[in-house]
């Protein structure tokens, strides 16, 4: 399912007659600074009162056409909370091989601000602009508008100059406030043909045409040239776009932002051959494979030959090998932080300082399995956080795993996590699917998504005190995902820290005789959590009578999902299966008065399903509770279903079991 909303834009010979409105900086009004809430949206700490860009080529003798990029806005802050508008920042591009880097300037950058019935105006001045280096790719630059507050109205315009014709800036038309109107114009020369993309199914308008253009430059004799030709006018426009608001269960926010964007299917310059760049997934996995940061580090396996001789004394059986060489290169390479399909400064290196990047680390990784007679190979992967490859481009994958293959099953690994097990990925690389390129560079894609279904298991046994207070032992297993999960996000706690966010967790529940298994060490086994509890605040007594919730301390008193509309897909992460086994022992002189009726529903497709079922035997009450999520992410049009699924699963949850004294 691809988890997200995409629209190809087809070019549109309409004769639509709308104009736009006439949008420009410097326009403030006194209505403008004087409006004190969002006419759509009284949350909002501040809106885009407009956004227009423009992108137009240019052309010297040169470099040929280039493109500029021209992006104007002009925003309200309303809240406190919208102040952070006043520092706006723009990425460009710097890591060519063979182009000119990216050159940005802001202009018109402009507060205005109500003071005694008058606008006044506040400009930006030199001091208000740097540039920050990301990387060796990018390069980041910053203006602060100055005497901002709410209230104000701020404005600011940029131009993007750039020779990458391949891939334009992403022109986004959606953000966390709203916008009221957007507006961005393209004119292309005829020479290059490329695909809209709208990302994020916001509704516009758009009409395209052919019109006259032409391009003057200074030639090699220092005389003023110039050329005519035609050029794809395309406008695209549109209102209202609501704020983009994060929600629960959501993998990234960023793959449902609406944008326009603008992909290179094809150049046809006079008297120069077509250059098709309409790229599938195959082409691009082998420009990748032939890249010398990539194919040539998988042919070094004669550099481990030694390690691995003393690592597999006698080990004969495929998988013993595997576990040995993956844990091995867990043990003893460092993740530096760095995600990259590419090496930096080798796997030689890299294994040497036993530190190196995501590609490092898992190349050597590859390079020790190929080199005891196991067949693996990469696998590129775009993590949750880079988005979803929209279309093919290098650009789209920026993380590389390992893909063994032993008795024809595949068998995914990722090195540079230390609590990582075969098949268990780091949860951001759980995204869609990857594409596994092979020795000669073929490819084919796999899936990410985990098919094992990961387990909680809570088993109880529990006593209740004539007064209401309760105690007994508990135990808790966890499975594949869950386990890993636990793994992460407790490995720097201490107990002490650990044991009291569990007894907040279970409201108060006092907790004793802790023991944990394989929570650091035999990470192919289940986390065995065991312990001994005491409750004095779980059970209600009333006119004599005992009223317990049947899932005690574990129960859910709020929906998650309580908006009354979704926008986004919800993403769970993986399958699960919750359960809860509990033995409870009622006090002595008393007995059951009434149960809650047992449960069972599911979901038409039979993706969620829930029971809660009791049984009474003479002073014994036994529950059983499951909930099962079998698929890891549900369309935007499931939300109404898995909505009231949850809903079902608090309203049993917190009926009561009710004991009556004999």
């Amino acid at each position: 399912m691809l988890r997200i909303l995409l629209i190809c834009i087809p070019f549109l010979w309409s004769t639509m007659t709308t104009q736009a409105q006439n949008y420009e900086l410097g326009k403030v009004t006194i209505a403008e600074l004087k409006e004190k809430v969002h006419p759509k949206d009284s949350t909002a700490p501040a809106a885009i009162l407009f956004k227009k860009g423009r992108t137009y080529f240019g052309y010297n003798k040169d470099v040929g056409f280039y493109a500029n990029h021209v992006c104007e806005v002009k925003i309200k802050i309303y809240k406190k909370e919208g102040l952070s508008w006043a520092d706006q920042k723009v990425r460009f591009y710097i890591g060519y091989e063979k182009l000119n880097e990216d050159r940005l300037e802001f202009s018109e950058a402009v507060t205005y601000n109500l003071e005694n019935g008058n606008i006044v105006k506040t400009k930006l001045d030199n001091q208000g602009a740097f540039k920050n280096k990301i990387n060796q790719y990018w390069k980041e630059k910053t203006i602060t508008l100055p005497n901002v507050k709410v209230g104000s109205v701020i404005e600011y315009k940029y131009v993007l100059r750039s020779e990458n014709l391949g891939k334009f800036p992403d022109f986004d038309i959606q953000f966390n406030i709203p916008v009221d109107y957007f507006y961005y114009k393209t004119q292309i020369p005829e020479f290059y043909i490329y695909k809209p993309i709208l990302i994020g199914g916001i509704p516009l308008e758009t009409e395209s045409k052919f019109t006259a253009a032409s391009q003057s430059f200074d030639n090699a004799y220092s005389q003023t040239s110039s050329f005519n030709y035609r050029q794809i006018e395309t406008f695209y426009k549109g209102k209202e776009v609501p704020a983009l608001k994060d929600e629960p269960y959501i993998n990234n926010l960023e793959n449902y932002r609406g944008s326009i964007q603008q992909e290179l299917e094809r150049v046809r310059l006079p008297d120069q051959p077509v250059k098709d760049y309409s790229l599938t997934w195959e082409g691009v996995a082998k420009t990748i494979f032939k890249d010398d940061s990539f194919g040539k580090q998988l042919n070094h396996s004669a550099l481990f030959t030694d390690d691995l001789n003393k690592l597999l004394v006698n080990v004969e059986d495929k998988n013993e090998k595997l576990n040995l060489i993956f844990t091995y290169v867990k043990n003893r390479m460092n993740w530096n932080d760095i995600n990259s399909c590419y090496t930096e400064k080798g796997v030689e290196k890299a294994y040497k300082d036993q530190t190196g990047n995501v590609a490092e680390i898992n190349f050597i990784l590859i390079n020790m399995l190929r080199s005891a007679g196991l067949e693996a190979n990469p696998v590129l992967v775009s993590t949750i956080q880079n988005g979803l490859p929209v279309y093919p481009t290098r650009a789209g994958f920026n993380y590389v795993i390992a893909a063994a293959e032993i008795d024809g099953k595949k068998i995914l690994l990722d090195a540079t996590h230390k609590f990582t097990t075969p098949n268990i990925l780091p949860l951001n690389v759980l995204n869609w699917k990857g594409r596994l390129i092979k020795k000669d560079g073929a490819s084919e894609e796999i899936e990410l998504d985990s098919a094992l279904q990961s387990k909680e298991i809570y088993t109880m046994i529990v006593k209740i005190k004539p007064d209401g207070k309760m105690d007994g032992q508990g135990r808790v297993q966890r499975t594949d995902y869950d386990a890993y999960t636990f793994r992460v996000e407790n490995n720097s706690k201490t107990e002490d820290v650990y044991l009291e966010k569990f007894e907040n967790r279970l409201g108060g529940v006092e907790i004793s005789n802790y023991k944990i298994e394989n929570q650091k060490s035999n990470l192919d086994q289940s986390v065995i959590e065991t312990f001994s509890f005491a409750s004095s605040n779980r059970s209600d007594i009333i006119d004599g009578k005992i009223f317990v919730s049947p899932l005690l301390f574990f129960g859910q008193s709020k929906n998650p999902f309580n908006q009354e509309k979704r926008q986004m897909p919800v993403y769970f992460g993986y399958k699960n299966l919750e359960k809860f086994n509990f033995n409870i022992e009622i006090p002595q002189g008393y007995a059951v008065e009434s149960i809650p009726k047992p449960v069972r529903i599911a979901s038409e497709d039979k993706r969620m399903s829930f029971l809660l079922n009791f049984s009474v035997t003479e002073n014994k009450i036994q529950i059983v509770s499951q909930k099962e999520i079998n698929s890891s992410i549900f369309a935007a049009e499931d939300y109404e279903m898995i909505k009231e699924f949850f809903q079902k699963i608090i309203v049993s949850q917190n009926e009561k079991i009710i004991l009556k004294k004999i």
